[in-house]
């Protein structure tokens, strides 16, 4: 949807808008108790009356007060017998402004709301010593102290509940451009619109858009070269082919040239299944452990070379062609540097809200160097140094690309004893744990 015109295109313009709505909020919530809140006016007419009754009782003839303090409730204390005043916000502050507005300017009050409530006043204007006034549980003791921290309670939930809203708003161009930047990163297609973004975001949109057009483009023209000189190179190494053929058959020589054209051959065949990744192959729900067998098997005719170690899977959308070349390329690794002694595991790992499948292939080799296992999955990198590695180095490339496809990991482990273990990690559902490697 497409943010209107009247609200703010900019994170200054809206982070504004935030503070001041929320502030305004608050406040307003807060003067609507007050207005609510009968105790404020009930005091200031309480002490209305009790600066009355005391302007009448300093009025009356010296004979008639005793009887008015009877009535009232009035009496007369020494100045060493009036306790310190107590602080009751904003009760204390009406007694002391009413007071000094009715009885004069320099009127002292001190209240006590404790055994038992009342006022003490001292008037200059009118009188040199102290009254006692009495005063009753209400007003001060109906404060209702919960009523109020129950409004103040709602005023922060609701005010938080709106913040939460704005902010909310705020991060979500970010999170989209989190996602869109995951995306890329799985190979595929994400473009982010510019027009219901604010104005900040919306430069970061275009600039983060052209970079994938940018990306694409290159990964376009890098497979289309890759295509065009493997292709180009298979015609020459054909015809060199067939020409050694009608040489001399029993020549060392010989023998190893075509070795050599072999050896090209299928380099040009990891460069052309590293371009073609399965980016484009549909996804199927079939039992992976049906499908390691099926791969296996041809190992397994002269005898038993690749050991077969599979729990029960459920079976789960996976790129057919994709993942039968991943198990090749781990495979072959595997007896070309560990022998006969491999082994394919797979079984279900994780926790039940997020399982995942574990599929490794083990041999006893000569394992990688520890310095080496970080970079092995890069193209063109061999572990030529710890297991003597032929070829153009892609296969381990090939092999984290269509885990990566799939939402999976991919890492190395050297074995205790000697040998390594190539893990894959492939996601029942949408996301791969954190903890799967």
């Amino acid at each position: 949807m497409k943010t209107p015109l009247w609200f703010p295109q900019s994170f200054f313009a809206r982070t504004l808008w935030l503070v001041l709505v929320v502030v305004l909020f608050s406040k307003a919530l807060t003067l609507v108790y007050l207005m609510m809140n009968e105790d404020v006016l009930v005091d200031r007419q309480y002490s209305h009356g009790a600066a009355l009754t005391l302007r009448a009782y300093w009025a009356a003839d010296p004979e008639d007060r005793a009887t008015i303090a009877a009535a009232a409730g009035l009496k007369r204390v020494p100045y060493k017998a009036v306790p310190a005043s107590e602080q009751h916000w904003p009760y204390s502050e009406i007694f002391q402004r009413q007071m000094q507005a009715e009885l004069g300017p320099d009127t002292e009050v001190r209240v006590r709301v404790h055994s038992p409530p009342a006022l003490w006043v001292h008037a200059p204007a009118f009188d040199d010593g102290w009254l006692r006034v009495p005063m009753y549980p209400h007003p001060l003791r109906g404060q209702r102290i919960w009523s109020v921290l129950g409004w103040f309670l709602g005023i922060g939930l609701l005010s938080t509940a709106a913040a939460w809203i704005f902010v909310r708003q705020l991060s979500a161009p970010l999170k989209r451009l989190v996602f869109a930047a995951r995306q890329i990163g799985q190979g595929r297609s994400v473009r982010l619109p510019v027009g219901d973004t604010p104005s900040e975001m919306a430069e970061v949109y275009r600039a983060f858009n052209q970079m994938a057009e940018d990306v694409e483009q290159a990964a376009r023209e890098r497979e289309l070269m890759l295509a065009g000189v493997s292709h180009d190179l298979r015609t020459p190494l054909t015809r060199l082919r067939l020409s050694m053929e009608f040489l001399d058959s029993d020549s060392e020589l010989t023998e190893d040239m075509v070795r050599d054209i072999e050896d090209m051959d299928a380099i040009l065949d990891q460069f052309l299944a590293f371009i073609r990744d399965g980016r484009d192959e549909p996804l199927e729900a079939f039992d992976l452990g049906e499908l390691i067998r099926e791969v296996v098997a041809p190992y397994n005719q002269q005898g038993e070379r690749v050991r077969l170690c599979l729990e029960p899977l459920p079976a789960f959308p996976l790129r057919r062609v994709s993942i039968k070349r991943l198990l090749v390329n781990l495979i072959e690794n595997a007896l070309r540097y560990g022998g006969d002694a491999v082994e394919v595991a797979a079984y279900l790992s994780g926790h039940h809200s997020a399982p995942y499948v574990v599929l490794s292939v083990l041999d006893r080799g000569a394992g990688i160097a520890p310095d080496e296992l970080s970079s092995i999955f890069n193209p063109f990198i061999r572990g030529d140094r710890a297991r003597g590695g032929q070829g153009a180095g892609l296969g381990l490339a090939i092999v984290k690309r269509i885990a990566a496809l799939h939402g999976g990991s991919v890492e190395l482990r050297n074995r205790s004893g000697g040998g390594l273990e190539a893990r894959v990690c492939l996601p029942l559902g949408l996301l791969l744990p954190r903890d799967a490697a």
